[in-house]
């Protein structure tokens, strides 16, 4: 017989949804446990946004270095190329990732939260047996909080195994490969195929549309866009991936023409898939929405005290979402009065350069509104030059209502702008007007000032454009 315990409430995975929504209930004084059958931080601490973004600055760094030897930087001359030892770069990548891991766990001990190492697998909405180390252990709460995410996606093409791999396998390779062929130009595919590019690899992108992270508009991707070309980075869009096989990649591309691209590892990066799998989803007897659990403002699910968040109820797939509904569900359970209604929700894309996007776009108003525009180049930006930042084509865009200069969408294109995302979401979630970003003084000199000279330009005066 399996060992038993009671609780108030459960959190399934230990990601940044799950252990969030953990610790604050053992803030607020609720028996809590969480249950992860990896390591704690979930996909984004462990294999997605905190490790990637570890490779990238690695990988940057690298780069910075290997132009110092070819050309000089800055007055810069290195008297040779650096020599990359991979296995190094990860496994201080693997330390970054320990570090925060270690300190997840820290926190949830802090919290009173008790942590079950093992697999849930539910036998109705309210009870799961975890399989671990210890034994089966049976676990029975009045509150369940599901926080399982993602997973990537696979092609029926393009099975993950071997030489093809997903993002995960991407960020803990042996070696850098010599040729790397990404299928799927989103954020993901671009992130790593960028950084990969910059340890030498020689990339080829394949995408089924015909153009690069087609859920921004073109002037905001078109830096990234002109960043590939000048760095020999092959695009096929409008191309589909067949299969592979011998060390090649088979595509049939645009023109109808097949092609076998030379790939040491196929990168596949689809999109992600809530996962719905292997833990007993049936046996709960939730509502779905398609992939995705229904649920309603609360995170609430179609069965009573039961709820779900993150990557399992819907877009957008984010980290911060995750936390955010985490936080709430674990307050509603404790007694407040909450809902799940943001504004809008900032995404990064950590590209070269970096895009940022919160709210719309200046080609989306909505039905019959009219909207007034504001764009200001990093190029003027006197912070952006100084670290040689305002050369990519980079800028900050603010999008308002033309009728009473209410703020309804940031972008902003350029290296290190994903620390602007803050004050874009910020303003975005005040109800800003483009007064008040006007009349808020921006320290100088720094990036930010973009976003202050943007406004000035949306209400018609400017000052260093």
């Amino acid at each position: 017989m399996p060992q038993t315990l009671k609780t108030k409430v459960l959190v399934v995975g230990g990601g940044p949804g799950g252990y969030v929504a953990a610790i604050r209930a053992g803030q607020l004084g609720l028996e809590t446990v969480l249950v992860e059958a990896d390591r704690l931080g979930g996909t984004c601490l462990i294999r997605g946004c905190i490790p990637s973004k570890a490779l990238i600055h690695a990988a940057g760094l690298y780069a910075e270095m290997a132009q110092a030897a070819d050309l000089g930087r800055f007055g810069i001359h290195l008297k040779s190329k650096p020599r990359l030892d991979f296995n190094e770069t990860v496994e201080w990548k693997e330390s970054v990732v320990d570090r925060l891991s270690n300190g997840v766990a820290g926190l949830l001990k802090r919290a009173n939260v008790k942590v079950l190492s093992g697999w849930a697998t539910f036998s109705d909405a309210k009870t799961c047996t975890v399989a671990g180390a210890e034994g089966p252990i049976e676990v029975t709460a009045e509150h369940v909080i599901l926080a399982t995410g993602s997973v990537p996606a696979e092609l029926a093409a393009l099975p993950f195994g071997g030489p093809v791999i997903s993002s995960t396998e991407a960020l803990s390779l042996s070696q850098v490969p010599k040729h790397l062929v990404v299928v799927g130009a989103g954020y993901i595919g671009l992130e790593l195929g960028i950084a990969y590019a910059k340890l030498g690899s020689a990339v080829s992108i394949v995408e089924l549309q015909d153009r690069i992270l087609p859920l921004y508009d073109v002037k905001l991707v078109e830096p990234v866009r002109r960043w590939l070309d000048r760095h020999d980075v092959t695009l096929h869009l409008g191309a589909k991936a067949l299969g592979h096989g011998g060390r090649a990649l088979a595509i049939e591309a645009a023109a109808g023409e097949r092609l076998a691209l030379p790939a040491d590892r196929i990168l596949v990066t689809v999109g992600r898939r809530p996962n719905t799998m292997g833990w007993g989803l049936d046996a709960t007897g939730l509502a779905m929405e398609g992939p995705f659990v229904k649920v309603d403002d609360r995170c609430a699910t179609s069965t009573t005290n039961v709820w779900a968040i993150g990557d399992l109820v819907g877009e957008p797939m984010l980290a911060h979402k995750a936390s955010a509904q985490g936080e709430m569900v674990a307050e509603i359970i404790a007694g407040a009065r909450r809902r799940f209604d943001p504004v809008a929700i900032a995404a990064v894309c950590f590209t070269e350069p970096e895009i940022v996007s919160v709210g719309i776009g200046p080609d989306e108003a909505p039905g019959g509104v009219e909207l007034v525009v504001g764009q200001f180049p990093f190029q003027a930006n006197g912070r952006a030059l100084s670290m040689d930042a305002g050369g990519d084509g980079g800028f900050v865009r603010v999008v308002a209502r033309k009728s009473d200069h209410r703020i309804l969408g940031i972008q902003a294109v350029g290296r290190h702008v994903s620390e602007l995302s803050a004050q874009f979401a910020t303003l975005m979630e005040m109800g800003a007007v483009l007064e008040d970003v006007a009349g808020i003084i921006h320290v100088h000199p720094t990036l930010s000032e973009a976003v202050h000279e943007s406004a000035l330009k949306a209400l018609g005066h400017a000052i260093h454009i």
